[in-house]
């Protein structure tokens, strides 16, 4: 029987700053201005809120979904509402699946309410609780290294949790399969965008010796967006995880690409802490650190064509991740980055 390790922090390094930036918040009434008539419909609609609380529009985040605060009338959170075209409803259906899934297995995350349509808006809806505190990537800066390694250690066990859960839909297609086709489709859209990444030759010759490692790694729930910005931290300890739109289904060991792409900006004890944590606080063996960087490097290329297509303002601000990724791992001459310690 192995082992368990202590999960006694070592070499915890640099805690940056956060790179969210602070939301826009509107918040409306029951009486509402031709602006905000869609605030105005969900208040009419839902029966659960009508004349019990206001609505703060939460102006956050990539998703196409619109989201809000539910506040009572003394302008405390209850809630958190999102909305989204109806025809996405059975993806959602799914989704309220999914959280009531964790329920069950103990996951800390907002917990499913209610969903359902309104066609008279074209909307559908979900109600989730709201968990209070801030996200860690505004709270983690200001604590002391102990307390964001030992938030990355739950963030860590709670992941694990998550991937417990195995994929049950048949029409789902094994994980190498969906993953090689995915990338093909980045690199041949990356290869024709007129933007290149440092020294890409290295890189692409990298991904390409090393896809091999993705054949018969298993269909395992993914919260697939699991990053600072999407964890909650109350009185310097961990309380939730939040926003579950993008999950999915695949390797368990790709939800780390997060860390490396955005969470090491805001803190390195926190991701330590994280991947500690998630290997009952042991240090993660060579299969782990190979298909993690295979991983974060693929991500690299698809990355540019994300940004490209959603922000492209945001072009710079995304090659400078990038560039600081290809530094921790020195063009991927290193699977393990260089602020990780052991």
């Amino acid at each position: 029987m192995a082992k368990r390790g202590t999960c006694d922090r070592k070499g915890t390094g640099r805690a940056a700053r956060s790179f969210w930036e602070k939301p826009d918040k509107q918040e409306v009434g029951i009486n509402v201005s031709d602006a905000t008539n869609e605030a105005g419909g969900l208040l009419d609609g839902i029966p659960m809120l009508r004349n019990r609380y206001r609505l703060e529009r939460i102006h956050r985040g990539y998703s196409s979904d619109h989201k809000y605060m539910v506040n009572d009338h003394e302008g405390n959170p209850q809630y958190v509402l999102r909305t989204y075209s109806i025809q996405k409803e059975k993806d959602k259906e799914n989704e309220f699946k999914m959280l009531q899934r964790m329920e069950e297995i103990g996951v800390r995350c907002t917990k499913p309410i209610e969903s359902g349509v309104l066609p008279s808006l074209g909307l559908g809806y979900m109600i989730v609780s709201y968990i209070e505190g801030e996200e860690a990537s505004e709270a983690l800066p200001f604590l002391a290294e102990k307390e964001q390694y030992d938030i990355g250690v739950q963030a860590g066990l709670e992941l694990r949790k998550m991937h417990q859960i195995p994929c049950t839909d048949d029409d789902v297609g094994a994980w190498h399969e969906r993953m090689t086709a995915k990338y093909d489709r980045n690199r041949a859209e990356y290869a024709k965008c007129g933007i290149a990444i440092e020294e890409e030759s290295r890189l692409l010759s990298f991904i390409d010796g090393n896809l091999h490692l993705m054949k018969n790694r298993p269909n395992l729930f993914q919260h697939d967006d699991y990053h600072v910005g999407n964890l909650i931290v109350k009185d310097g300890a961990f309380s939730g995880v939040i926003d579950f739109n993008r999950y999915d289904w695949g390797d368990p060991i790709h939800e780390f690409v997060k860390a490396g792409m955005f969470s090491a900006e805001v803190s390195v004890p926190f991701c330590m802490g994280q991947i500690r944590g998630y290997h009952d606080c042991n240090e993660p063996g060579d299969e782990f650190w190979r298909l993690y960087s295979l991983y974060l490097a693929m991500t690299l290329v698809s990355s540019v064509v994300w940004i490209l297509r959603v922000r492209p303002e945001e072009l710079d601000s995304m090659m400078g991740k990038i560039r600081k990724v290809l530094d921790d791992h020195d063009h991927f001459e290193r699977i393990v980055p260089k602020w990780y310690r052991k």
